[in-house]
């Protein structure tokens, strides 16, 4: 069976009829969860806040932390799994199963623990302790992602207390190392060495969606099918040297200069997935004039080259339909008097999903057009499938979205950078990125300074998140 075809099999048509009656009516008339579950909610996301799962500290103490949590909720200790790898111990990760009727194969939500660097004399707040203030939770990852995990621990404690039995078992992994630095990648590591555990029809990653606020406006909430593929290359070109009095035309740090210059004016082709066709169609609905003309012409799939030089123009439209690369690192010379030996440069390359990764080095060659500089892998990446963007799988999302929130629209989205679900759609198992953290596209602070959310947009980020893990586990 096709993965779009498994996928929308999922979905039986009496759960989405009963969703489908909620997509134009107006949203539930509290979008909060009950007293209890946001207290809970706000509970978890302070203990989870106040440890610190730094890279240098690990994820092991916050895993025990919610196997404590979904102990005390009533999981038996048969379905819940502690378990790091041998050599990295303080990598831990905590996998539960939330037993169905066996009529269905599992959904798996795959939930990252640790988090990106803070110093606390960078911030006005302490980044390890939650902090209400006007408004807002401020502390690390309350962003990226600690709240997704809260919501998500909290969501599956409450369908346990509630005695609800999905079709087939709900799987939340809470992973370690899915940040800069990351050595024990905890999603990685249990689809190699765990599948048992993981194995599902179907992943949601909350960490994979946007949802998009501009000027306090509800724009979209995206649901990430797919992302770009990283790839690392080294240039390097080298030359015998001399005395800088005596310049020669096969200084490295000119060659190599120019050889950049020649592809930073370079743009690689046009290339529209499904899911970056349905992006423009809806994205569209968002602009007006020429702007929404060029976005519907890209979602036509044959787009005006007019309307491609157009949006190739505006950095957020161009990395939506072709390969980007780009040098983020460079280097040469060893001394202010001599010629230099060596140039050398960094060049990171975001693939398309289905782009051959051996084609793009070799089009990095050509573009570069200088047999002297070697280019060799640096990370070679993984090419990581797009999911099917489903269309009853993309209904579902869309008749909860509008069980809340009626006016913004639904995009699928590919990531220009990395997540998780990489792994997960590597081993076969069609990944989606959900998430309703509605975050201001002007001031985004996820891996910056004085991180928050807002407590409103946290507390029906609890509620979404628990009627979208309902909803999705009874239609399956």
């Amino acid at each position: 069976m096709s993965l779009s075809r498994s996928v929308g099999a999922l979905f039986a048509a009496s759960a989405l009829c009963a969703l489908a009656a909620t997509a134009g009516a107006a949203p539930t008339a509290s979008l909060v969860p009950p007293p209890a579950d946001q207290a809970l909610g706000r509970a978890l996301l302070k203990e989870l806040i106040e440890i610190d799962t730094q890279h240098d500290k690990g994820s092991t103490v916050a895993a025990n932390a919610v196997a404590a949590r979904l102990r005390a909720a009533g999981f038996a200790d048969a379905d819940i799994a502690v378990l790091a790898p041998a050599d990295h111990p303080t990598k831990g990760n905590v996998v539960v199963r939330l037993r169905g009727q066996g009529k269905a194969k599992p959904i798996l939500y795959i939930c990252h623990l640790d988090v990106v660097n803070a110093r606390r004399e960078d911030w006005t707040t302490d980044p390890f302790k939650l902090v209400e203030k006007d408004g807002w939770f401020y502390g690390r990852g309350t962003i990226d992602m600690k709240s997704q995990d809260a919501a998500t621990l909290e969501s599956v404690i409450r369908l346990k207390r509630e005695g609800f039995k999905p079709k087939g078992d709900i799987i939340v992994a809470f992973t370690a190392d899915e940040e800069a630095g990351g050595d024990a990648n905890g999603v990685n590591w249990l689809v190699k060495t765990h599948r048992d555990l993981v194995d599902a029809a179907l992943v949601i990653n909350p960490d994979g969606g946007e949802a998009g606020v501009k000027h306090g406006k509800k724009l979209y909430l995206g649901v990430q099918t797919s992302e770009k593929i990283y790839v690392t290359y080294g240039l390097e070109i080298t030359d015998k040297g001399g005395h800088s009095s005596r310049p020669t035309p096969a200084n490295p740090i000119f060659h190599l200069s120019a050889a950049l210059a020649r592809l930073g004016a370079y743009r690689f082709p046009v290339h529209l997935t499904d899911t970056s066709k349905l992006y423009f169609a809806g994205r569209a609905k968002l602009e007006s004039g020429q702007v929404a003309a060029d976005m519907l012409s890209m979602a036509s799939g044959q787009p005006d080259p007019a309307a491609v030089e157009r949006l190739s123009a505006n950095t957020e439209t161009n990395i939506d339909f072709r390969t980007t690369c780009t040098a983020t690192e460079i280097s040469g010379g060893h001394a202010e008097s001599a010629l230099p030996q060596r140039a050398k440069a960094t060049i990171q390359c975001r693939v398309i999903p289905g782009e051959p990764l051996d084609g793009i080095k070799a089009q990095l060659i050509q573009v570069l057009a200088d047999p002297a500089i070697k280019v060799t892998d640096v990370y070679p990446g993984d090419a990581s499938p797009e999911s099917p963007p489903a269309p009853k799988l993309l209904k579902t999302i869309e008749a909860v979205k509008n069980s809340m929130w009626p006016e913004p629209v639904l995009l699928p989205i590919m990531s220009a950078g990395a997540t998780d679900s990489a792994f997960t759609r590597l081993g076969g198992m069609p990944s989606y990125g959900v998430d309703a953290s509605w975050d201001d596209l002007d001031d985004g602070r996820a891996h910056g300074q004085d991180e928050r959310i807002g407590v409103q947009v946290f507390d029906e980020e609890v509620e979404f998140t628990y009627r979208l893990m309902k909803a999705l586990a009874s239609g399956q």
